[in-house]
């Protein structure tokens, strides 16, 4: 077995010459940068210093909970060292921004354990980051933070966030390109990007890492307070990915039945104040057991990951999509009837029919999986059900009509007036004991 950090020549020939010719770029960027910039002053020194020491407090401090939400893994991990790397990139000067992230990156390193190219390449592009975003703040300049009125606080205020979100974007652009190359088979806009929630972490670091400029050049003593922040800041950050993970499905990155159902009751609840429909879509993908034994199990788990993936992207950003187990999935359509429903579910079985999913076989080469089908059953409230029980099991009762009817189509549930009662169990069972 090759040695972990020999993992980068097994990868696929596009991601080693991407990473190989963008790395050699932005190499060349920062020597370029390094070379032409001015020489730090004491005042920078002094600055950099306090950076670094806030740096230390903080990733010595959180260590054990970054283990874990590294760890945890399936998902972006958003790197909260920002709150330290852009106030570097917004004061201090080119040689200055690239070593307090090298000694931030150096640190996260006995942290994170990771290969070592997965080390380079991140670390070249929080540099690349951070020198592009202090390259476009300085020619947007001056700074004169010391006499700026309203306006002027304004103005500048405006040119801090242009940096932050080039700091952002260059790592968006860059880390993103590789991890979509190196796995392209999984790579989806939740794996390449990462969740709304996650992107929303990452604007209120680079939020606080401007504070964190401003507190530097106003009140260096100040910054004290944002290494306390940001490891309570780190705190939070953990409890909500444990709470997400909680409501998520680890395999296929889409709501579990926890997190499925309590959207599902909500809404519910909304719909029947509001006396508004409603709508749920059962999909089971047919003959799901012929992809396990033809291709292996790793082929069905890609199956699965690109059919939520595909369902979240035919959706509406106010449906739900959740796992309900095994190749069946649930879609909540709110404020959705029976017409506008079965048009959703013509759209989600056209889709699936479309579907080219690269994978492996059970010999680990690369083969494809396509012309798969699915079967749909839409139930309505308050036609087919009025509690969340009775729509999922009319919704089951559907895909199991369209399966029985040939499957690769969508039924409707039958009225609830029209259903068969459900067997009792038998009178005795009811003085049985356990």
């Amino acid at each position: 077995m090759l040695p972990q950090n020999w993992a980068l020549w097994r990868r696929p020939k596009r991601f080693i010459v991407f990473l190989l010719v963008t790395e050699l770029i932005a190499v060349a960027w920062l020597v370029v940068a390094f070379v032409n910039a001015s020489l730090p002053s004491g005042l920078d020194w002094l600055r950099f210093a306090i950076l670094t020491v806030g740096a230390t407090a903080h990733i010595q401090l959180t260590r054990r909970q970054e283990e874990r939400r590294r760890n945890a893994g399936g998902r972006v991990l958003i790197d909260l060292t920002a709150v330290w790397v852009v106030p570097a990139a917004i004061i201090l000067p080119v040689p200055l921004t690239i070593l307090v992230v090298g000694l931030v990156r150096v640190q996260r390193w006995f942290v994170a354990r990771r290969p070592a190219h997965n080390f380079v390449y991140s670390t070249v592009a929080h540099m690349l980051a951070a020198t592009l975003a202090h390259q476009v703040y300085v020619e947007l300049g001056p700074h004169d933070w010391g006499s700026l009125d309203i306006a002027g606080s304004l103005t500048e205020f405006g040119w801090m966030l242009v940096a932050g979100l080039i700091y952002e974007g260059v790592q968006i652009l860059y880390i993103g390109s590789v991890i979509a190359l190196a796995a392209p088979e999984k790579a989806n806009a939740r794996t390449v990007l990462g969740s709304p929630a996650d992107n929303v972490l990452e604007a209120i670091t680079i939020g606080l890492g401007a504070v964190t400029a401003i507190l530097l050049v106003i009140m260096p003593p100040t910054v004290a307070i944002m290494a306390v922040v940001t490891v309570v800041f780190n705190r939070l950050a953990e409890i909500e990915q444990l709470q997400a993970d909680v409501r998520t499905d680890p395999k296929t990155q889409v709501a579990n039945m926890r997190g499925w159902t309590e959207s599902a009751e909500r809404a519910l609840t909304r719909a029947t104040k509001a006396a508004d429909p409603l709508a749920i879509l059962m999909i089971d993908l047919d003959h799901f057991k012929w992809i396990n034994d033809t291709f292996g199990h790793p082929a069905g788990d890609d199956v699965l990951r690109n059919l939520a993936q595909l369902l979240d992207e035919v959706t509406r950003p106010s449906d739900v999509v959740g796992r309900f187990g095994g190749e069946e999935f649930l879609v909540l359509l709110p404020d959705t009837d029976q017409a506008a429903a079965t048009v959703a579910g013509e759209r989600i079985r056209s889709a699936v029919a479309g579907l080219q999913i690269r994978t492996t076989n059970k010999r680990g080469d690369q083969t494809l999986v396509s012309e798969r089908t699915a079967s749909i059953g839409v139930a309505v409230f308050p036609d087919h059900g009025d509690t969340l029980p009775t729509l999922m099991q009319a919704a089951d009762a559907a895909v199991y009509e369209a399966k029985e009817g040939g499957r690769n189509q969508v039924r409707i549930a039958r009225a609830a007036r029209d259903s068969a009662p459900l067997p009792q169990p038998p009178r005795e069972a009811k003085h049985m004991t356990h």
